[in-house]
């Protein structure tokens, strides 16, 4: 894989409530491409941090029809990656220099 779709494949940490509870199991959320696939996913995040990926999962979230004022709208979608990683390491995004 080619460093230019390396960044094309993650968006970015998707951080929440629940993705903070996910991370003490060992577990990392990212905001992934819409067209990016499970083997294009740890192989991204195993170059980018330096970490050894134990499994993906991903989950396709739709996105809202909202009524606006003009009729209906419908929200993005967004795709999520659950990124497993071996015992002992963490990626921490908070820790920026």
């Amino acid at each position: 894989m080619n460093q230019e779709r390396l960044y094309k494949v993650l968006l970015g940490p998707h951080v929440s409530e629940k993705t903070s509870m996910c991370g003490e199991k060992g577990q990392v959320v990212f905001k992934v491409a819409s067209d990016a696939t499970k083997p294009e996913i740890k192989k991204a995040v195993e170059q980018l941090f330096n970490v050894n990926v134990l499994g993906v999962t991903v989950s396709n979230r739709k996105g809202k029809v909202k009524r606006t004022a003009n009729g209906f709208g419908k929200r993005a979608g967004l795709r999520k990656a659950y990124v497993s990683l071996a015992e002992g390491q963490d990626i921490d995004f908070m820790d920026v220099e």
